[in-house]
């Protein structure tokens, strides 16, 4: 019932003659993906044991006001990664579990199911794997290492815009994946996409990509370093490697990224020219119901200087309203009206973009 409760909704977001867009339900994980939670909640249900499903979602939306350096400002509404899931996980004894998720991006502001920045993907995740003392191993579209150690620590803001100051991918499908065991503070991560998946990815390069991270926590301290080989572009060698430090201190969190690119491409102005690199500064406070965040990045041939500013203010615990200013100097976030990847480029060539809005979580 709840596998067709979800559907109906899908099919109300996206039009009839855009059958497209639900065609991630006949790939291969999502498909398995459905399958294990339905087995799941008939083992549950069979069993009246405690639930192994959660159901959740997130609401996030924001009015924008947009000035491009070199096109018309505009105002208007863009979603901020509203989506919707399942979360399964089946205990096959004390010391084994069987995993699975499915994540559908909701564009509420273009009424569609898709992603707001990768607009021709419908899904975010569809996972299936296998948890134990051992670590666990995941198959599917799901998160990758590099991002969740290196990139994650920085990418703390609300809006549409929160992210887009690094030079590696989120999310990538068709990807094997496997993280140890916390070990006294140290862990490890390690992920391969074959050409398929890697060019559906946002990065679109038609090649195997693969990711290894490793992370450090002590106390209130972690440290994280990863490398992220993209695959072939048509130049050879493309890898780019990583490393961040953040700290909790009190109400104050702090963290600083470093990236850097390795590749064969010596072309100027390019995205993974060799030798850019990405340098970010983050810190939040938070005072009471308040969270203040800031922002200064250096992207190279990726917005350049980015300016990010915001605050966020609880309503309660699911619920937040978050006020932002984005400033870029040169392309990355910022696109026309509603736009996404396919939408940015030398037109827009910098600019800023002020947000407020609303995160509801479910």
């Amino acid at each position: 019932m709840t596998i067709k409760l979800i559907l109906a909704a899908a099919n109300r977001f996206v039009p009839a003659t855009r059958t497209s867009s639900m065609t991630f339900f006949a790939t291969t994980p999502a498909r398995m993906a459905l399958s294990l939670y339905g087995c799941i909640w008939c083992s549950v249900a069979a069993a009246q044991d405690s639930p192994g499903i959660d159901l959740y979602g997130s609401l996030r939306s924001q009015l924008e006001t947009v000035s491009p350096d070199h096109d018309r400002a505009y105002t208007g509404m863009r979603d901020a990664y509203s989506r919707v899931g399942i979360n399964a996980r089946y205990p096959v004894d004390a010391n084994l579990a069987l995993t699975a998720q499915l994540e559908l991006p909701v564009d509420v502001a273009n009424t569609r199911l898709r992603d707001p920045y990768d607009q021709d993907e419908p899904i975010r995740l569809a996972t299936i794997g296998v948890q134990g003392k051992f670590g666990a191993i995941t198959y599917g579209q799901q998160w990758m290492p590099f991002y969740n150690a290196v990139a994650a620590p920085v990418d703390m803001f609300s809006s549409y815009y929160s992210g887009y100051a690094t030079y590696t991918v989120f999310r990538v499908a068709k990807t094997l994946a496997y993280s140890t065991p916390d070990y006294q503070g140290l862990s490890f991560g390690a992920a391969y996409s074959g050409s398929s998946g890697n060019r559906r990815s946002t990065s679109r390069i038609d090649d195997r990509r693969w990711q290894a991270a490793a992370t450090y926590t002590r106390g209130d301290t972690r440290l994280a370093a990863g490398i992220d080989d993209r695959g072939d572009a048509g130049y050879g060698r493309n890898r780019l490697y990583g490393i961040a430090l953040s700290h909790q201190v009190d109400d104050l969190y702090l963290a600083i990224k470093y990236e850097a690119f390795e590749s064969g491409n010596r072309q100027a102005d390019s995205f993974s020219t060799n030798g850019n690199r990405a340098v970010n500064f983050y810190g939040h406070y938070v005072m009471g119901k308040s969270t203040v965040k800031l922002m200064l990045a250096k992207v190279d041939n990726y917005g350049d200087e980015i300016v990010h500013v915001g605050i966020d203010h609880a309503l309660s615990s699911q619920s937040r309203v978050f006020a932002e200013v984005y400033h870029e100097a040169a392309t990355a976030a910022l696109t026309a009206r509603r736009g996404g990847l396919d939408d940015g480029g030398a037109i827009v060539h910098g600019g800023r973009a002020i947000a407020v809005g609303l995160r509801h979580d479910f």
